[in-house]
Protein backbone atom coordinates (compact mmCIF):
# COMPACT_ATOMS: atom_id res chain seq x y z
CA UNK A 1 0.00 0.00 0.00
CA UNK A 2 1.23 3.52 -0.95
CA UNK A 3 1.45 5.85 1.75
CA UNK A 4 0.73 9.46 1.34
CA UNK A 5 1.75 10.73 3.95
CA UNK A 6 3.21 10.82 7.63
CA UNK A 7 2.10 12.30 11.02
CA UNK A 8 4.33 12.06 13.40
CA UNK A 9 4.25 13.23 17.63
CA UNK A 10 7.39 15.25 17.26
CA UNK A 11 7.54 19.04 16.58
CA UNK A 12 9.42 21.53 14.35
CA UNK A 13 11.45 23.50 16.64
CA UNK A 14 12.40 20.01 18.71
CA UNK A 15 13.53 18.08 15.60
CA UNK A 16 14.61 20.84 13.28
CA UNK A 17 16.87 18.94 11.23
CA UNK A 18 15.45 15.84 10.79
CA UNK A 19 12.43 16.98 9.83
CA UNK A 20 14.24 19.82 7.22
CA UNK A 21 15.75 16.74 5.77
CA UNK A 22 12.60 14.54 5.25
CA UNK A 23 10.82 17.32 3.60
CA UNK A 24 13.49 17.91 1.40
CA UNK A 25 13.55 14.10 -0.06
CA UNK A 26 10.80 14.03 -2.92
CA UNK A 27 11.18 10.43 -2.29
CA UNK A 28 9.47 10.79 0.59
CA UNK A 29 5.69 11.03 1.65
CA UNK A 30 4.80 14.54 3.20
CA UNK A 31 5.83 14.68 6.84
CA UNK A 32 3.60 16.34 9.63
CA UNK A 33 4.85 17.03 13.02
CA UNK A 34 1.56 17.21 15.21
CA UNK A 35 3.11 16.87 18.33
CA UNK A 36 3.65 16.83 20.98
CA UNK A 37 0.70 14.50 21.59
CA UNK A 38 0.51 14.11 25.52
CA UNK A 39 -1.98 12.06 27.95
CA UNK A 40 -2.14 15.30 30.66
CA UNK A 41 -5.18 13.94 32.68
CA UNK A 42 -4.68 12.70 35.58
CA UNK A 43 -3.78 9.04 35.63
CA UNK A 44 -5.23 8.18 38.96
CA UNK A 45 -6.55 9.93 42.08
CA UNK A 46 -5.88 6.76 44.32
CA UNK A 47 -4.25 6.72 47.85
CA UNK A 48 -0.88 6.18 46.67
CA UNK A 49 -1.20 8.43 44.32
CA UNK A 50 -2.14 11.19 46.78
CA UNK A 51 0.21 10.10 49.10
CA UNK A 52 3.30 11.24 46.52
CA UNK A 53 2.02 13.92 45.47
CA UNK A 54 1.86 14.72 49.33
CA UNK A 55 5.22 13.71 49.91
CA UNK A 56 6.27 15.97 47.34
CA UNK A 57 4.14 18.86 48.40
CA UNK A 58 6.61 18.76 51.31
CA UNK A 59 9.80 19.20 49.08
CA UNK A 60 11.90 22.10 48.12
CA UNK A 61 11.71 23.72 44.68
CA UNK A 62 13.71 21.14 42.16
CA UNK A 63 15.05 19.33 44.42
CA UNK A 64 13.79 15.93 43.59
CA UNK A 65 15.30 13.13 41.52
CA UNK A 66 12.69 11.10 40.03
CA UNK A 67 13.88 7.51 38.72
CA UNK A 68 11.59 6.07 36.43
CA UNK A 69 11.93 3.42 33.75
CA UNK A 70 8.31 2.68 32.57
CA UNK A 71 5.96 0.53 32.66
CA UNK A 72 8.56 -2.63 31.53
CA UNK A 73 11.47 -1.12 32.99
CA UNK A 74 12.99 -3.51 35.64
CA UNK A 75 16.21 -4.21 36.59
CA UNK A 76 18.48 -7.36 38.01
CA UNK A 77 18.84 -7.55 41.81
CA UNK A 78 22.16 -6.93 41.41
CA UNK A 79 21.59 -3.69 39.39
CA UNK A 80 18.89 -2.37 41.80
CA UNK A 81 21.38 -2.67 44.26
CA UNK A 82 24.00 -0.27 42.48
CA UNK A 83 21.01 2.46 42.07
CA UNK A 84 20.64 2.45 45.73
CA UNK A 85 24.36 2.96 46.60
CA UNK A 86 24.98 5.81 44.24
CA UNK A 87 21.74 7.48 45.49
CA UNK A 88 22.59 6.87 49.03
CA UNK A 89 26.23 8.41 48.44
CA UNK A 90 24.61 11.03 46.35
CA UNK A 91 22.27 12.09 48.80
CA UNK A 92 20.07 13.86 47.49
CA UNK A 93 15.96 14.06 47.83
CA UNK A 94 14.61 10.79 45.47
CA UNK A 95 11.73 9.35 44.40
CA UNK A 96 12.05 5.85 42.92
CA UNK A 97 9.51 4.02 40.81
CA UNK A 98 10.60 0.52 41.52
CA UNK A 99 8.96 -2.08 39.28
CA UNK A 100 10.81 -5.99 39.23
CA UNK A 101 10.21 -8.11 36.08
CA UNK A 102 7.58 -11.53 36.19
CA UNK A 103 7.72 -13.45 39.22
CA UNK A 104 6.28 -16.31 37.34
CA UNK A 105 7.69 -16.14 34.41
CA UNK A 106 11.40 -15.54 33.88
CA UNK A 107 11.07 -15.39 30.04
CA UNK A 108 8.54 -12.22 30.26
CA UNK A 109 10.43 -10.16 32.67
CA UNK A 110 9.17 -6.97 30.47
CA UNK A 111 6.23 -7.94 32.24
CA UNK A 112 6.73 -5.49 35.67
CA UNK A 113 4.80 -5.19 39.14
CA UNK A 114 5.18 -3.85 42.57
CA UNK A 115 7.77 -5.38 44.96
CA UNK A 116 5.31 -6.50 48.01
CA UNK A 117 8.64 -5.42 50.34
CA UNK A 118 11.07 -3.40 48.22
CA UNK A 119 13.61 -3.99 51.44
CA UNK A 120 13.60 -7.41 50.12
CA UNK A 121 16.06 -6.69 47.19
CA UNK A 122 17.62 -3.22 48.27
CA UNK A 123 20.90 -2.93 50.17
CA UNK A 124 20.44 -3.43 54.11
CA UNK A 125 19.02 -0.38 55.81
CA UNK A 126 19.00 1.34 52.33
CA UNK A 127 15.28 2.09 53.37
CA UNK A 128 15.86 3.36 57.17
CA UNK A 129 19.47 5.57 55.84
CA UNK A 130 17.59 7.20 53.47
CA UNK A 131 13.45 7.76 55.27
CA UNK A 132 14.07 11.65 55.28
CA UNK A 133 15.33 12.37 51.66
CA UNK A 134 13.80 9.82 49.28
CA UNK A 135 10.78 7.24 48.70
CA UNK A 136 11.14 3.97 47.23
CA UNK A 137 7.95 3.35 45.41
CA UNK A 138 6.05 0.75 43.03
CA UNK A 139 4.27 2.20 39.78
CA UNK A 140 4.14 5.94 39.93
CA UNK A 141 1.70 8.49 38.19
CA UNK A 142 4.43 9.82 36.01
CA UNK A 143 2.56 13.11 34.60
CA UNK A 144 1.78 14.14 37.83
CA UNK A 145 5.47 13.81 39.25
CA UNK A 146 7.20 15.31 36.39
CA UNK A 147 4.44 18.88 36.52
CA UNK A 148 5.57 18.82 40.26
CA UNK A 149 7.72 21.85 40.99
CA UNK A 150 9.55 19.78 43.53
CA UNK A 151 11.01 17.38 40.86
CA UNK A 152 13.93 18.61 39.52
CA UNK A 153 15.41 15.79 37.91
CA UNK A 154 14.76 13.03 35.55
CA UNK A 155 16.44 9.45 35.48
CA UNK A 156 14.75 7.67 32.39
CA UNK A 157 14.25 4.77 30.03
CA UNK A 158 13.94 7.51 27.30
CA UNK A 159 10.87 5.65 25.84
CA UNK A 160 9.31 8.87 23.51
CA UNK A 161 6.67 9.45 25.36
CA UNK A 162 8.65 9.73 28.42
CA UNK A 163 10.73 12.37 26.57
CA UNK A 164 8.16 14.41 25.14
CA UNK A 165 6.67 14.36 28.86
CA UNK A 166 9.89 15.92 30.63
CA UNK A 167 10.34 18.60 27.55
CA UNK A 168 6.72 19.94 28.17
CA UNK A 169 7.14 20.13 32.14
CA UNK A 170 10.40 21.49 31.40
CA UNK A 171 12.66 18.64 33.61
CA UNK A 172 16.37 17.70 32.80
CA UNK A 173 16.57 14.06 32.22
CA UNK A 174 19.41 11.28 33.01
CA UNK A 175 18.91 8.69 30.39
CA UNK A 176 19.38 5.14 30.77
CA UNK A 177 18.01 3.05 27.68
CA UNK A 178 17.05 -0.45 28.29
CA UNK A 179 15.64 -1.59 24.92
CA UNK A 180 14.07 -0.82 21.41
CA UNK A 181 14.46 2.79 19.97
CA UNK A 182 15.67 4.29 23.23
CA UNK A 183 19.16 4.21 22.41
CA UNK A 184 18.38 5.94 19.69
CA UNK A 185 16.34 8.32 22.07
CA UNK A 186 18.85 8.89 24.64
CA UNK A 187 21.40 9.76 21.93
CA UNK A 188 19.21 12.78 20.23
CA UNK A 189 18.65 14.27 23.79
CA UNK A 190 21.91 13.82 25.18
CA UNK A 191 24.22 14.83 22.22
CA UNK A 192 21.95 16.60 19.08
CA UNK A 193 19.68 18.72 21.70
CA UNK A 194 21.71 18.85 24.88
CA UNK A 195 18.67 18.46 27.13
CA UNK A 196 20.42 15.60 29.08
CA UNK A 197 23.00 13.81 31.01
CA UNK A 198 23.43 10.19 29.94
CA UNK A 199 24.05 7.50 32.84
CA UNK A 200 24.64 4.29 30.18
CA UNK A 201 23.47 4.83 26.74
CA UNK A 202 25.13 1.23 25.48
CA UNK A 203 23.21 -0.26 28.18
CA UNK A 204 20.56 -2.98 26.75
CA UNK A 205 18.46 -6.01 28.01
CA UNK A 206 16.78 -8.56 26.09
CA UNK A 207 12.89 -7.84 26.28
CA UNK A 208 11.78 -11.28 26.84
CA UNK A 209 14.61 -12.61 29.45
CA UNK A 210 17.49 -11.61 31.23
CA UNK A 211 20.44 -14.37 31.56
CA UNK A 212 23.75 -14.39 32.40
CA UNK A 213 24.68 -14.87 28.73
CA UNK A 214 23.48 -11.95 28.29
CA UNK A 215 24.97 -7.92 27.33
CA UNK A 216 23.18 -6.85 30.69
CA UNK A 217 26.39 -5.93 32.55
CA UNK A 218 25.65 -4.15 35.53
CA UNK A 219 25.93 -0.59 36.05
CA UNK A 220 28.42 0.64 38.67
CA UNK A 221 27.09 2.81 41.40
CA UNK A 222 30.15 5.01 40.22
CA UNK A 223 28.95 5.65 36.97
CA UNK A 224 25.34 6.54 38.39
CA UNK A 225 26.74 8.51 40.71
CA UNK A 226 28.36 10.80 38.39
CA UNK A 227 25.46 11.21 35.88
CA UNK A 228 22.81 12.29 39.39
CA UNK A 229 25.52 14.78 40.13
CA UNK A 230 25.90 16.01 36.42
CA UNK A 231 21.97 16.13 36.66
CA UNK A 232 21.48 18.01 40.10
CA UNK A 233 24.66 20.37 40.19
CA UNK A 234 23.50 23.85 39.91
CA UNK A 235 26.85 25.21 40.63
CA UNK A 236 27.73 23.57 37.36
CA UNK A 237 27.86 25.50 34.36
CA UNK A 238 27.48 22.87 32.12
CA UNK A 239 24.25 21.37 33.84
CA UNK A 240 22.79 25.34 34.31
CA UNK A 241 23.13 25.62 30.55
CA UNK A 242 21.36 22.35 30.10
CA UNK A 243 18.41 23.04 31.89
CA UNK A 244 18.39 26.64 30.68
CA UNK A 245 17.71 24.75 26.90
CA UNK A 246 15.19 22.46 28.80
CA UNK A 247 13.06 25.18 29.68
CA UNK A 248 13.34 27.51 25.92
CA UNK A 249 12.42 24.14 24.83
CA UNK A 250 9.35 23.59 27.04
CA UNK A 251 7.88 27.28 26.21
CA UNK A 252 8.54 25.95 22.31
CA UNK A 253 6.88 22.63 23.00
CA UNK A 254 3.60 24.42 24.24
CA UNK A 255 3.56 27.30 21.66
CA UNK A 256 3.72 24.31 18.96
CA UNK A 257 0.37 23.00 19.88
CA UNK A 258 -0.91 26.49 20.39
CA UNK A 259 -3.15 28.17 17.87
CA UNK A 260 -0.44 29.76 15.05
CA UNK A 261 2.43 27.26 16.50
CA UNK A 262 4.05 24.61 14.31
CA UNK A 263 1.83 21.88 14.92
CA UNK A 264 -1.35 23.46 15.33
CA UNK A 265 -0.32 25.06 11.65
CA UNK A 266 0.83 21.14 10.72
CA UNK A 267 -2.13 19.38 11.70
CA UNK A 268 -4.10 22.24 9.71
CA UNK A 269 -2.69 21.08 6.42
CA UNK A 270 -2.49 17.47 6.98
CA UNK A 271 -6.43 17.74 7.63
CA UNK A 272 -6.58 19.91 4.41
CA UNK A 273 -4.90 16.89 2.93
CA UNK A 274 -6.95 14.22 3.55
CA UNK A 275 -9.78 16.51 2.48
CA UNK A 276 -8.45 17.19 -0.59
CA UNK A 277 -7.00 14.04 -1.14
CA UNK A 278 -8.05 12.01 -4.49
Amino acid sequence: MQVDGIAVNTFTELESLAIKVLSEDDKIPPVYPVGPILKLKKESDDKSTADIIRWLDGQPLSSVIFLCFGSMGSFPDAQVKEIAYALEKVGKRFLWSLRRPSATDKKMTWITSDYEDPGQVLPEGFLERTAEIGRVIGWAPQVEVLSHEAVGGFVSHCGWNSVLESVWFGVPTATWPIQAEQNMNAFFVVKEVGLSVDVKMDYRQSRWEISDEEDTATVPSTVIERALRQLMDENSEECLEMRKRMKEMSHESRKAVAEGGSSYVSIGRFMDDIINHK
